[in-house]
This record gives structure tokens, sequence and C-alpha cells, in this order.
């Protein structure tokens, strides 16, 4: 039979700023055991940012000898710095029937889908217009213009990939979001493997 409690991913993009983490912790309670996944980064830690809670802090040299070694199942650079997640833990939750959550941008959707589509699922999540997304940006009061600004063309760029994704959340109410967000995240619990399929076959014509 197949498992009702399996590992699954489900890969979250949007521009900063859209209130991914929010939606999430407003849908914690309902969508399951879970494990979201932590990237980890050669770039330097930010003021309040901790190890193993925010990121992974690496050295280049040492990120690249895992590129290397095929330990990343996706990664990306980013304005000079490397960011990636390492397969060890994300294999760990699926071993143990948790729903792996990431939050990365469009390139690294790209690259779980090459490699783990059969049980990928995707949500692009997303303010109702870019001038609102601009908005949420000001209000917040924690970057420079200039940072708004590299926001705001980034968020142009990923708009255009919304096509590539399962599923679309537009945070114009965050309970609203999250109501959805539970709804796609016990959808990406459905999706099963080739090979659990083929399982399942095998098994069904006996």
């Amino acid at each position: 039979m197949l498992s009702r409690q399996k590992g699954a991913i489900l890969v979250l993009s949007g521009p900063s700023g859209a209130g991914k983490s929010t939606i999430i912790s407003a849908a914690s309670d309902e969508i399951g055991e879970y494990y979201f996944s932590i990237s980890t980064t050669t770039r330097a830690p930010r003021m309040g940012e901790k190890e193993g809670r925010d990121y992974f802090f690496v050295t280049k040299e040492s990120f690249e000898e895992d590129i290397k070694a095929g330990n990343f199942l996706e990664y990306a650079e980013v304005h000079g710095n490397y960011y990636g997640t390492s397969l060890k833990p994300v294999n760990e939750a699926l071993q143990a029937g948790k729903l792996v959550i990431f939050d990365i941008d469009v390139q690294g959707h790209r690259l779980v889908r090459a490699k783990m589509n059969d049980i990928t699922t995707s949500a692009f999540i997303t303010p109702p217009t870019l001038s609102e997304l601009e908005n949420r940006l000001r209000a917040r009061c924690t970057d420079q213009e200039d940072v708004i600004l590299k926001r705001l063309e980034n968020a142009k760029d990923e708009i255009g990939a919304v096509s590539e994704y399962d599923f679309i959340i537009i945070n114009d109410s965050v309970e609203e979001a999250a109501e959805e967000f539970v709804i796609v995240a016990k959808a990406a619990r459905l999706k099963y493997s080739k090979e659990t399929e083929d399982q399942f076959i095998e098994k069904w014509l006996q």
C-alpha cells in the first residue's frame, strides 16, 4: 500500500517582502510535521543572524569542495556569494516522512526540479502588485534605498517565471494566503515518486 505519511518537497519562491515566512508561521499547526530547509552560504553573517538557525556559514573553499562532491541539492551564486542546500538534512527529513519546505529563488527551483521533480511541488508567493511590494519593503524600514530598488528589479525578473510553478499564492490577506498554503502543503504530500508508483503497480497486480 501507498504510505499516507511520506516525505515530500515543497518549494516556495517569491520576491523578498512577499510574506513567505509569515504565511508558513501562520499555517504551521495545520501542515503536519515539516523541516524548513536552512541554506548554506559563503557570505558573512548579518547582525542578529545565528549559525544553524538562519544559515550554515562556510568558507568559499569548503562550499566549492562540496559542489565537486555532489553534496548540494541546489546551489547558486548571488552577488558574489554562494547559497545552497545540503542534501544530508534533506534526505534525513524525507526518510522521516516530513514535508521539506524550501524558500529559494527561481534558479534554485529549476535545479530542484531537475534533480527531484517527481516528489516536488512548488508555489510562487507574491503580493498582488509590484507597487504593493514596494509599499511593504519600505514599510518594514530594514533596507537601504539601493537594496529596495534591487529587490524590486529582481521581483520584475522573477514574476516572469511564475508559469514554472504548480501554484500561485497571492498574499493580499495573510489569513487567506495561509489557508491556500495549507491546501498546497497537503497536496504536496499526495505526490508520489516514480519508484513508489512502480512498486504500487507491481503490488496491485499481484
